[in-house]
């Protein structure tokens, strides 16, 4: 597989609307498959639109797909020489640039988070390497630091064990790793107790904090920079109740930063791990980002069986034909969905309560990655690219907005993720089916009833169908399962990155509100200092603002 591998000229890849495929593809969206049709689902084509991976198996008999869309979207892949750019990737060449315009000119490494197992080894060279390296060094650092927890060698004053640990970050910092830990809720260890503050709202830190005793708790504040206002300011309002609690912070707290930041700093934390700026925030959840948390609250081998599952979903993105890459597959579907169907939203919809922040996490992987508007050369696109990503866990979401997706006139399509056994195994039958066959039963009809609507003389019971959907489904929620599951969606969206011609690995669009964010505070700040100050002088706008709401 990876001898076949070719070095792409990534100054040179083409716009998706300049393909072959693109106006192929564009020809058969002019007359698609009608799900709703009788001929739509034999019982051949059934079976035949499944595909398989390591741990994940994905049915889109569901979506409008046929034979034909299908090996034009192969076309595409091949024409974008897709995989050869994922193997780019993952050898650590510098795809997180924008050709000829000031960017991050970075490397993208999180796959190296996860590729530590000689019997998984892959091609190691330069960049990927070191990263490599990195990774087993902070692998040893937390191993060590989780054995001398659980050895009784780290205590607090009184001797006492360390029962809680808070992680205090935002962004990808938070949204990843507290997925993956509350989505594993079978796997906790006895004892061990993992919170998470990342709003900068102050009753985020306060809730968090009054159900724990804080004597036997420590602190995980993650930032790579060491400078991310909400994290510091998160920092500095929990260090000050440990204060008032009479405790040391720097007895208390750890943290998770670059190597070298104002927070690498052994007088202020009892321990200091790294992350690097190879690895995005909404990528991190297998570094030592998600690492530290998941590593006290899942143990060790918890972890590291969440980075055997990434790793295998990250091999199998090599596979070159579209059948067998399960991420590769999704990807292109998606990108049927959005820029030949017209599809601008997609609902993500987990039949999985344990899963129940995992969308949360998906929407900031997908959408800050692939809102884009330029290519890589800085260039404007001419179609568009990220679709609007939300969701909720069914059989809830059945109750709350799928209404809209039956009979609205807008027609979204959903992404069902499901297991065939329950995570605990814990089950009670009730008329001759259990609860996960229920859920179960559930999901595979609304599958159905998006796909192939109901016709009914009373026009209010009218259901059109013909609105796509895929499943994708495993058999149990484990670690194991849950490291292929986000590996699955991080190569879905890098794969459909590289197809629409975009840098998927920056985020321009957050740092506008962060900088306009600090204006206003300088107002705040400059305000408590002068009563007499206006900033109407230097900023009109922003001070008419805050007058508006009363808030100067």
């Amino acid at each position: 597989m990876h001898d076949r591998v070719t070095t792409v000229d990534l100054n040179k890849t083409v716009d998706l609307n300049r393909t072959k495929a693109y106006r192929l593809l564009r020809r058969l969206a002019s007359t698609p498959l009608d799900l709703a049709s009788p001929k739509a689902f034999p019982r051949r084509r059934v079976l035949k639109l499944r595909s398989s991976g390591p741990s994940l198996t994905l049915l889109f008999a569901t979506e409008r797909i046929t034979d034909e869309v299908l090996a034009a979207l192969q076309q595409l892949a091949d024409e974008t020489r897709v995989v050869d750019q994922y193997a780019q990737m993952l050898r650590g060449a510098r795809m997180n640039r924008i050709e000829g315009y000031k960017s991050e000119n970075r490397p993208v490494l999180h796959s190296a988070s996860r590729n530590v197992f000689a019997d998984l080894a892959c091609d190691h060279d330069g960049a990927q390497e070191h990263a490599v390296a990195n990774t087993r060094k902070q692998l040893g650092k937390l191993q060590t630091f989780l054995g001398q927890l659980e050895a009784g060698a780290i205590t607090n004053a009184r001797g006492e064990s360390f029962t809680d640990l808070v992680q205090v970050g935002i962004g990808g910092s938070d949204l990843g790793p507290r997925a993956v830990y509350l989505a594993l809720r079978d796997h906790w260890r006895p004892g061990y107790r993992v919170h998470f503050i990342s709003n900068v709202d102050p009753q985020d830190a306060t809730q968090v904090l009054a159900g724990i005793d804080l004597s036997r708790t420590l602190i995980n504040v993650v930032s790579k920079s060491g400078s991310t206002l909400e994290t510091r300011t998160n920092e500095a309002l929990v260090a000050a109740h440990f204060v008032r609690a009479g405790l040391d912070p720097s007895q208390h707290f750890l943290c998770v930063t670059g190597e070298g930041s104002p927070m690498d700093n052994p007088e202020r934390y009892l321990r200091s791990f790294y992350m690097y700026d190879y690895i995005g925030g909404r990528f991190s959840a297998t570094s030592m980002v998600g690492g530290v948390a998941l590593g006290f609250g899942l143990g060790y081998e918890g972890f590291l069986e969440i980075l055997r599952g990434a790793r295998e979903t990250d091999l199998n993105g090599l596979e070159r034909e579209v059948r067998k890459n399960l991420a590769l597959l999704s990807a292109l579907i998606g990108i049927w969905n959005r820029n030949f169907l017209g599809c601008d939203s997609l609902a993500i919809i987990p039949y999985s309560q344990a899963l129940d922040r995992f969308v949360a996490h998906l929407q900031q992987l997908d959408m800050e990655s692939n809102g884009k508007r330029i290519n890589r050369r800085g260039k404007e696109l001419k179609y568009a690219t990220g679709p609007i990503v939300w969701g909720e866990p069914g059989t809830n979401a059945q109750h709350a907005f799928f209404q809209l997706l039956h009979q609205s006139e807008t027609i979204i399509p959903c992404e069902f993720i499901a297991f065939r056994q329950s995570q605990a195994g814990l089950d009670v039958e009730v008329e001759d089916t259990n609860s996960q066959e229920k859920l179960l039963a559930n999901l595979l009809a609304q599958a159905r009833a998006l796909a192939t609507g109901r016709m009914a003389g009373n026009p209010n019971k009218v259901f059109p169908g013909n609105r796509p959907s895929s499943i994708l489904i495993a058999d149990q929620l484990t670690p194991h399962t849950l490291g292929a599951l986000l590996a699955y969606y991080e190569n879905k969206v890098a794969f459909q990155g590289f197809i629409w011609n975009i840098n998927s690995f920056d985020q321009e669009g957050v740092e506008l509100g962060k900088a306009l964010a600090d204006r206003f505070i300088g107002h705040f700040a400059a305000k408590r200092r002068d009563p007499e100050y206006s900033g109407a002088r230097t900023d009109r706008v922003g001070w008419a603002m805050l007058e508006a709401a009363g808030l100067m």
